[in-house]
């Protein structure tokens, strides 16, 4: 309304002074205040959270990892079949080869000599009937092996000729498949660059690095209630020996090592108490993500602030939460035993460094990972 008061006043005035119908300049105020309206619209859209634009970005790089593995895998298989495709070309040109060369020297023979006085020549060198017979025999036997010589020069030739068209088409194919990764690839890096700024931003702005942990603390009080609701329906118990009995010995979920602590810290640069309910373990993209003890998968899915994220039920009030992940591979029910492979680490969390973020909390409550798993030397 601020906006659109002096706007009305000036629009008046130049009502006066120009001799404006007052029809035009109700319709030129329409058109303003729809502008206004729009620009209004626009700034209430960009005015969304860190998280959101984080996790905005992270689905996009998601969705681009995703068509880029895919296409990876055909590049692969088009490569395979060109060099499978390749072998039986050069297989097949060299039977043709000494296909070629004996019918070379075949006709050759029969240039000099004539065919049917070959044969004829044969036949009348017989001393008997029998021998004739026996001449005729042989005769009949060439000529038939000769008719599958040429047989197979044929269609040696025609799969050579079908061959060397395939050749052609996965060619083609396999420049298709190489620009499409290279694409992927290029949108991939602007992607991953959109939210280094993002991030960049948070560290250089105390107001926005703020608002980042404040938006965190409620995403980790969203993920208490979700885990205290479900321990209040799912029936699940755990084996006999019990989560507590494994404290210092349970095995890693990924490897690597603990790059960011659990507990509370101080920011260096804006001197502000941070607060972290699990660590992150350092570890290259795409490694395991594996489950410290057996249990039952009651989330499996996208998370705000954690990324793609599972959490397991392991029974008495004990949960285990593995975030960042690029892939998931159980789902919601599943009972999984330790060790088991339940997904890929990824950097779809918030940190834009690629590793698992990993929880252990008792009755919704976080506790230190480093004193329940197995100790690592250096």
């Amino acid at each position: 309304m601020f906006l659109v008061f002096p706007l009305l006043f000036v629009l008046l005035f130049s009502s006066v002074s120009s001799g404006a119908t007052h029809e035009e300049e109700y319709r030129k105020l329409q058109e303003k205040m729809s502008e206004q309206k729009k620009k209004l619209r626009e700034t209430q859209e960009r005015e969304s959270s860190i998280l959101n634009e984080i996790e905005g970005v992270n689905m996009r790089l998601e969705k681009i990892e995703t068509d880029l593995s895919k296409s990876l895998k055909d590049l692969r298989r088009t490569e395979a079949e060109i060099s499978s495709v390749t072998s039986d070309i050069e297989k097949t040109k060299s039977v043709l080869e000494r296909q070629k060369e004996w019918l070379k020297r075949k006709l050759m023979v029969m240039h000099k000599f004539g065919y049917s006085g070959d044969m004829l020549v044969l036949l009348m060198s017989a001393g008997d009937v029998s021998q004739m017979m026996r001449i005729w025999k042989y005769l009949e036997n060439i000529t038939l092996y000769e008719h599958k010589v040429l047989g197979d020069y044929r269609d040696n030739l025609k799969r050579f000729n079908e061959k060397y068209e395939r050749l052609s088409v996965l060619k083609a194919e396999l420049k298709a498949n190489t620009d499409r990764v290279r694409a992927k690839e290029k949108e991939l890096a602007g992607e991953k660059q959109s939210k280094v700024v993002i991030l960049s931003s948070v560290r250089k702005e105390k107001a926005s690095h703020q608002r980042m942990i404040a938006e965190l603390k409620e995403a980790s009080r969203r993920l208490r209630d979700l885990i205290e609701k479900s321990s209040k329906t799912d029936t699940y118990t755990g084996s006999g020996a019990g989560f507590t009995r494994f404290r210092g010995k349970l095995p890693w979920p990924a490897e690597g090592k603990i790059a960011v602590p659990y507990g509370s810290q101080k920011d260096l640069q804006f001197s502000t108490p941070v607060f972290r309910n699990g660590v992150h373990i350092q570890t290259p993209e795409n490694s395991d993500a594996r489950s410290v003890y057996e249990g039952k998968v009651i989330f499996a899915e996208w998370f705000k602030g954690f990324g793609q994220l599972i959490i397991v039920n392991h029974g008495n009030g004990y949960h285990t939460l593995y975030g960042n992940l690029s892939e998931i591979f159980s789902h919601v029910g599943d009972i999984i035993k330790e060790n088991q492979v339940i997904g890929r680490v990824g950097t779809s969390g918030i940190l834009n460094a690629p590793g698992l973020y990993f929880e252990i909390r008792y009755k919704g409550k976080p506790l230190d990972p480093a004193q329940w798993l197995k100790h690592r030397r250096g």
